[in-house]
């Protein structure tokens, strides 16, 4: 029933959305050089790999290592990508992934392909048996301010408690955390990596 859902509204949403995608997607691409999608890869459910999109919110020349190791990274972050980082508008393009089956509306934040720590703890309590979300219980418990084991601890609890009512308080609660930019790190969200991979739009 969850898929379905996922589908269903992730069709509706894509429909609904697709102008401010569009102009999202122009301003993008006049405010610097570069694509305006960028993908990353992603540990999905079964630690299966798959293709995250978002928005490009950092300059092209940024260099690939993890956000936390750059000297200055709000240098590298552009004038439009940090208002899509503050407003949660770079996760948008994840309706793709939602649409595929890649992820699905609520679930734990899908790992970095070389975030090995965060996957093997995962892997250890189960929580790599669920499919990957755009939020999730741990994000609407500390987003980017979290430790890894605090976050596994959220994604161990979403697993062995998840149900309708617990993912339409999450769903509450994300609204909320993205109206007041609640839980966002200055700089790039931490720990991703930064990566530049071809995409067209």
């Amino acid at each position: 029933m969850k898929r379905c859902t996922d589908v269903l509204f992730g069709f509706l949403l894509l429909i609904i959305l697709s102008p401010l995608l569009i102009i999202i997607a122009l301003v993008i691409k006049l405010d610097s050089k570069g694509p305006a999608l960028f993908c990353q890869k992603r540990i999905g459910r079964n630690n299966r790999e798959f293709v995250f999109y978002k928005f490009r919110s950092m300059r092209t020349e940024t260099p690939d290592v993890a956000t936390h190791l750059l000297k200055d990274p709000q240098s590298f972050i552009t004038p439009v990508g940090k208002f899509l980082r503050k407003s949660s508008l770079d996760e948008l393009p994840q309706l793709l992934n939602i649409i595929k089956g890649d992820m699905t509306f609520i679930g734990p934040r899908p790992a970095l392909y070389n975030q090995y720590d965060l996957i093997e703890m995962r892997t250890k309590c189960g929580v790599h048996t669920l499919r990957p979300g755009v939020s999730g219980w741990a994000q609407v418990n500390g987003r980017d301010c979290l430790e890894l084991s605090e976050k596994v601890d959220y994604d161990l609890y979403y697993l062995e408690h998840h149900n309708v009512a617990l993912d339409i308080k999450i769903l509450f609660f994300t609204a909320l955390k993205v109206l007041k930019a609640d839980g966002i790190r200055e700089g790039a969200r931490n720990p991703e990596m930064v990566e530049r991979r071809e995409s067209s739009m």
